[in-house]
């Protein structure tokens, strides 16, 4: 259930207050009312207060100075506007300093009622859309792709110059690496980005449900198509298809696609018609394509079609720098769908991710991280939690290899230098965005970057 809209209620008639603050709490709200404007001003405090409804006549600070100083406290917060003296003049001042609405005395509380909710309804919806946007254009900026390594950044910044061009790109890389997320950025950094990004995975659908999934089909095409249906293609018409593990594409599922890059028209199942749509082809594979190729498993023309561009995503082993910034990633992410306190890993234990293989690369890691949290009763990951998940590598007499390197604050001393260049190097040098990326204040960055005479050419 959703907790109360809190409506601060300010007017220094103390019956109509009074009113007002009865018939809110009558119809669910959680209200407090004040007689006099300085002290309501002096209470607000931003982000506890949903909503306000003032008087604009009142002795001492007037309902528009009282406007102001709420304006200047919490832009966003909505204020409904009480008058006995609706001149357009005041309307016109009133709603220039941000009112939302104005209200005209007398007025029935049904009128009072129907004012709130519809002032709760619009602010609601643009916290949505600004949310909704954040989600889609703040998700997928580049520097919301976690790594610093020099391989990953040779990636976006290649990333940064493809993603306006309307080029197909084929990349390439491990399963787990992230290829996915990347071909997101492409399209979400594109001229494309208001339109849709669609994606399918070739390898997870048969043969004959990959076409009429890809193509759509028309009524009576084949058995059990009852009525006619839109593909993918046209369903991303405007945006980004993306055709994950492509190598996996059938020979006549090949033949039609290819017919649509070099046309930008294809048929449906079962359909004479000819569908044009504009979609830009995003495709990725584990798998060596040049190999499919002069097997024939794969055509030739159609892999030189999808390969105008090709990105070669590193393993994680080759982005071993990265290790401690997705680690803290994924435990920052499950603290907060969680609610738990996990504060980082023992140092033994990020010591072991260094030096693990990581076969299942970014995917295995995020797995593995979310894992020992289940079990991890402590503040941090410790290696004997992280080893139910990971093999850890031993020594010949048995012990951990990496207790050998050094003691415990030789490990941790470590792991910061590694963390702090990451960070550094992620945000530019910016300490206050490193600071915030950390969860540190900034004169723990500088105290940090001091004791470990960390440079400048030691990040960029």
């Amino acid at each position: 259930m959703s907790a109360k809209k809190r409506i601060m209620v300010i007017d220094n008639e103390e019956g109509l207050c009074r009113m007002m603050e009865a018939v809110l709490l009558d119809n669910g709200y959680d209200v407090k009312g004040y007689t006099r404007s300085f002290d309501a001003v002096e209470e607000f405090v931003p982000g506890e207060w949903d909503m306000v409804v003032s008087d604009i006549k009142m002795p001492g600070m007037d309902g528009l100075e009282v406007l102001q100083r709420l304006k200047g406290k919490d832009p966003s917060i909505p204020v409904i506007m009480i008058t006995a003296y609706a001149t357009v003049e005041m309307s016109i001042q009133a709603l220039r300093k941000g009112a939302y609405d104005m209200l005209t005395k007398p007025f029935e509380p049904e009128e009072l009622l129907y004012r709130v909710k519809n002032a709760l309804k619009h602010t609601q919806r643009l916290v949505e859309n600004r949310e909704l946007r954040e989600e889609l254009f703040g998700k997928f900026r580049f520097d919301k792709i976690v790594g610093a390594s020099d391989s990953l950044k040779q990636v976006l910044e290649r990333v940064e110059k493809i993603a306006i061009r309307d080029t197909s790109v084929l990349i390439t890389g491990e399963s787990g690496t992230g290829k996915e997320l990347i071909a997101q950025a492409i399209h979400y950094n594109s001229l494309r980005k208001d339109k849709k990004f669609v994606a399918i995975n070739c390898g997870a659908l048969p043969e004959s449900l990959l076409e009429s999934e890809l193509f759509g089909y028309k009524k009576g095409a084949f058995t059990g198509a009852t009525s006619d249906r839109q593909g993918l293609l046209e369903k991303a018409d405007g945006g980004t298809l993306f055709l994950d593990e492509v190598g996996n594409l059938p020979m006549n599922v090949q033949k039609t696609l290819l017919r649509f890059l070099q046309e930008q028209e294809f048929h449906r199942i079962g359909d004479r018609a000819t569908v044009k749509v504009d979609v830009r082809i995003i495709s990725a594979t584990n798998a060596d394509l040049k190999t499919s190729v002069k097997d024939t498993s794969f055509r030739e023309d159609l892999y030189y079609r999808l390969n105008v561009v090709n990105l070669h995503l590193p393993p994680l082993r080759e982005r071993v720098s990265d290790i401690p910034l997705l680690a803290i990633h994924f435990i920052n992410h499950q603290n907060s769908k969680f609610g738990t306190q996990v504060k980082g890993l023992a140092p033994d234990a990020l010591d072991a991710l260094a030096h693990y293989p990581w076969p299942g690369n970014i995917r295995q890691l995020k797995n593995v991280i979310e894992a020992s949290m289940a079990m991890e009763t402590g503040d941090y990951i410790s290696l004997a939690v992280l080893s139910q998940f990971i093999e850890v590598q031993r020594t010949e007499e048995g012990g951990d290899a990496f207790i050998e390197e050094g003691d415990y604050n030789k490990a941790l001393s470590r792991f910061e230098v590694e963390y702090l260049k990451g960070l550094l190097r992620k945000n530019h040098g910016n300490i206050e965005a490193a600071a915030r990326d950390a969860g540190m204040n900034m004169a723990t960055i500088y105290r940090k970057i001091k004791k470990y005479n960390i440079r400048k050419e030691d990040w960029q």
